[in-house]
């Protein structure tokens, strides 16, 4: 009671600061801890960050060892998680196949069989992931005929999921394996659908499905039902010269291709009849104006795309009976002089 108030407040200063020194420290060391996980990146504490999995590639090379990040983002999988914690999952995974080549090949069956599962999620974010890392599998040589069995599954989801992105998704990875026997039914039920994402105005979309329609009309069984299928009535628009190059090029690439495969004995051999308003008549039915598109991207500015447009044209020189009245070679080549 006869202390004075400075006395009093003495021993509080010391207790602030004692107090003020602690939490200090313990910020500092929090701190400290932060910024030396940072600088390791020890998985799994950045297993999003591509610089932390590319770290650990560079590691396996110099210790020669697994690092196991792959091995523990498949079991990851298996968990039950939310639908952000999935995507991000199997987005690193395909970081990891991508970069951890080593550690992918030796992947299983059942890690294929545990990724192709997420195909069927709810969610479309985790589909288009799942698609991502089936294809990043689908360079190792050894999975590729069992991705081959999700063909039919991918196909399926194009048509019924009308969505930019999973189209880019699925489609790569068609484009990067080769599509069985088996998948042509299939691919007859969804041609509509290829036509229709096709003539849409998603550049990236266009050429993915542009790549593998070139591809599937090189299947006798399969050219008619691409030929005969309805586009619309804008579809030369495809081969303006204001279309990206990129663009251009990959449609020009598979007017070529129709028009060697319907000019092959084999298919001439039939004769087929075609809607009116099919992807034949707008190519090579009496009323297409394919012939002017072509000479005008003959002085198209890329020249990649000048020589394909050379290409198409030399391919459209002969008609179907050429076999029969080869001196028709010469008046088509003639026609398209004169128009130049």
């Amino acid at each position: 009671m006869g202390k004075s108030v400075p006395q009093l407040l003495g021993p509080l200063d010391i207790c602030k600061s004692v107090v003020g020194l602690a939490t200090g420290a313990g910020a500092i060391y929090l701190l400290y801890k932060a910024i030396r996980a940072g600088i390791k990146c020890q998985p799994p504490l950045c297993t999003t960050s591509p610089i932390c999995i590319a770290r650990l590639a560079i590691e396996r090379e110099r210790l020669g060892r697994d690092s196991g990040e792959l091995r523990r983002l498949l079991n990851s999988l298996e968990c039950k998680q939310d639908e952000y914690t999935r995507s991000m999952i199997l987005h690193s995974v395909t970081r990891c196949v991508y970069l951890l080549e080593a550690e992918a090949s030796a992947c299983n069956a059942d890690d294929i069989v545990l990724v192709a599962s997420m195909l069927d999620d709810k969610e479309n974010s985790v589909k288009i992931q799942a698609l991502n890392t089936l294809k990043a599998f689908s360079g190792i040589r050894k999975f590729r005929q069992q991705i081959q069995e999700h063909s039919i599954k991918v196909l399926e989801l194009m048509s019924t999921v009308w969505d930019s992105e999973l189209h880019i998704a699925s489609l790569r990875l068609l484009n990067n394996i080769p599509l069985p026997d088996f998948a042509h039914p299939q691919l007859r039920r969804v041609m509509p659908t290829l036509m229709e994402i096709l003539q849409s105005d998603y550049i990236l979309a266009q050429v993915q499905v542009i790549r593998l329609l070139s591809s599937l009309a090189q299947k006798n069984d399969l050219l008619y039902d691409i030929l005969n299928c309805q586009v619309h009535s804008n579809f030369l628009n495809l081969f303006q010269a204001t279309q990206p190059g990129s663009l251009l090029f990959e449609v020009l690439v598979f007017a070529e291709r129709l028009s060697e495969g319907r000019n092959t004995p084999h298919y001439r051999a039939v004769k087929w009849h075609y809607n009116e308003q099919s992807l034949h008549e707008a190519l090579f039915g009496d009323e297409s104006r394919l012939a002017d598109r072509l000479l005008a991207l003959v002085i198209h500015p890329e020249e990649e795309v000048q020589i394909q447009a050379c290409k198409v044209i030399v391919s459209l020189q002969c008609p179907r009976d050429v076999g029969l009245q080869p001196s028709l070679c010469q008046a088509s080549h003639s026609y398209f002089n004169n128009r130049e």
